[in-house]
This record gives C-alpha cells, sequence and structure tokens, in this order.
C-alpha cells in the first residue's frame, strides 16, 4: 500500500505540479520515446542477467507490493516460539522437536504462529539447522559457523536482483538522452518545416530526457531500496533464530534466549522488555509446560 501511495505522490506532484504551472499534460504522452527507453533498459536487462535472476527480479519487484511483512505482531509471534521451543527443547531434548520439524506446515507447535510459518526461508532456516541439533553431530561453533555461511549466501542472493534494479534505473537517463539525441536528430533532419512544427519536434525531444529521469529516480530505483530493506528485515530475523539456537544449545534460560534474540530485532517493530515478559507471562498462564529459570 505505501508503494502505491508512493507513486501517487510522484505522478501528483511532477504532473500534477507542471498541469498547474500553465503546462499541457498531452505534450508529455510520447509513446515513441517511452518505447526507446523502456525498450532500451528491457534489453540490457536481459542481456546482463540470467534466466534465473530475471525472474527472481520480476517476483521480488512485486513483492514489495505486499511489503516486508514484519510487523509487531510477526516479531511477537516470532519471540513467542522462539520461547516454546527452547522451553520444549530444554525439558524434553532436542529429539522432542524432531516430528515438528520434519512437517512444520503440519506441527501443533508451529500452527500457533502463522505468520512465522507462512513464511518459507525463516521455516527452512529454523529447521534446517534444528535438524543439524538433534543429530547431535555438530558442536556449537561449527554450528554457528554454518548459521552464519547459509545467512551470508542468502544475503548475497537477495542482493542480485536488487544489483539488477539499480542497473536498470541507473541506466534510465542515459537512454532518455539516446531518445533526446534522436529526436534532436529528427529535429534536425526537418529544418525546413514551419517554427510552430519545429518546436513541437524538440518539445518531443526534451521529453525523453525528463521520462528517463522520472522513470529511473522516480519509480525504479526506488523498487530497489525497498527491497533492500526487506532483505536487511530478513537477515535480522535469521540473526535472531541463529541466537536462539546457539542459546539453547549452550542450555541457557528459555526467557534469556528469547531476550537475546529480541535484541537482534530492529527497535523499531520488535516488543520491548516489558511487553515481552508480558507476552511470556501469557503463554505460562495458557497451560505451557515450562522449566525453571
Amino acid at each position: 500500500m505505501l508503494v502505491l501511495i508512493g507513486y501517487a505522490v510522484v505522478i501528483f506532484s511532477v504532473f500534477g505540479g507542471f498541469a498547474m504551472s500553465g503546462g499541457h499534460l498531452y505534450a508529455l504522452f510520447q509513446p515513441f520515446e517511452l518505447l526507446i527507453i523502456g525498450g532500451a533498459a528491457l534489453g540490457s536487462f536481459i542481456i546482463g542477467n540470467n534466466l534465473k535472476i530475471i525472474k527472481e527480479t520480476i517476483k521480488a519487484a512485486f513483492s514489495i507490493l505486499k511489503g516486508s511483512g514484519y510487523s509487531k505482531e510477526f516479531y511477537i509471534q516470532l519471540l513467542s516460539l522462539f520461547y516454546e521451543l527452547t522451553n520444549k527443547i530444554r525439558k524434553e531434548g532436542a529429539l522432542s522437536v524432531e516430528a515438528d520439524i520434519e512437517n512444520y506446515q503440519e506441527s501443533p507447535l508451529f500452527s500457533e504462529y502463522r505468520l512465522v510459518q507462512k513464511d518459507p526461508k525463516i521455516m527452512e532456516f529454523l529447521c534446517d539447522h534444528l535438524k543439524l541439533i538433534i543429530t547431535g553431530r555438530v558442536d556449537i561453533h561449527h554450528l554457528e559457523i554454518i548459521m552464519e555461511n547459509d545467512i551470508d549466501t542468502y544475503e548475497e542472493e537477495a542482493e542480485l536482483p536488487i544489483n539488477a534494479i539499480n542497473k536498470v534505473s541507473d541506466s534510465m537517463p542515459a537512454f532518455g538522452i539516446v531518445a533526446a539525441v534522436m529526436g534532436v536528430v529528427h529535429t534536425m533532419e526537418s529544418i525546413g518545416i514551419p517554427p510552430s512544427q519545429l518546436g513541437a519536434l524538440i518539445a518531443r525531444a526534451l521529453v525523453g530526457t525528463f521520462l528517463g529521469v522520472l522513470i529511473g529516480y522516480g519509480f525504479t530505483g526506488p523498487v530497489a531500496t525497498a527491497l533492500d530493506t526487506k532483505r536487511q528485515a530478513v537477515i535480522k530475523v535469521l540473526q535472531s533464530v541463529k541466537i536462539v539456537l546457539l542459546a539453547s544449545t549452550s542450555n541457557l534460560a528459555p526467557t534469556l534466549a528469547v531476550e537475546l534474540a529480541r535484541k537482534v530485532l530492529y527497535a523499531s517493530g520488535r516488543p520491548n522488555a516489558r511487553e515481552l515478559e508480558e507476552i511470556l507471562k501469557n503463554i505460562k498462564a495458557k497451560g505451557v509446560n515450562v522449566t525453571n529459570g
């Protein structure tokens, strides 16, 4: 929703301001200029990326319409899940969650926290490393290295669509200049026509530069920025999963493990310490089996 609002503000500010200053909006409608700019940008995007990145970029670009999904309610559910999970492991052992992670979509434990359960990346990361803990073949030092490498890999992969969009955004003003130059060439070869028609040709050429800059910085560039913000939020959640699993492996109390995980999350979205305390009290009040500490 915020993306659409932002685009509406850009459109109203630019075109509304132009119209209110006495400009004629029809003069800005130049489909052939758009064809030159858009077609050249699309072609360069296809040339510079493989099929997998192209698909991921298109998918990622549309995903910003749904927002990051990491609301305060998501963080509350995430921390609550951490508490129940670490408490169960501490009380009954790591093997007690094996059935849950083998089929997390049907797990009664995970089903309590739908916002987390429907995030495939978070669940994959959590379940994969819980499986390593269950095997008992990985010590805490190597487990930390494995999780850090997994996060690094995600960070690099998630950056590929962002880089692709940034390159397209950076190229838009240049392709706008290409369209403008071609318009100037057309104007120069038509130098014998009446001045009124000549002025119209010059105006069309200038619109090319205008459209290239506007599309690049007003529409395409912000998509990359939004995706990078979303990527950083996912990384923070993955890091919180890493912290809570390491804390659980070190046999720290569930409340302390969850607090350590909370500290990793962005302060603007996570519950504060007092809110977390109330959340954990409510979980206990619902009859969750808890250990001392």
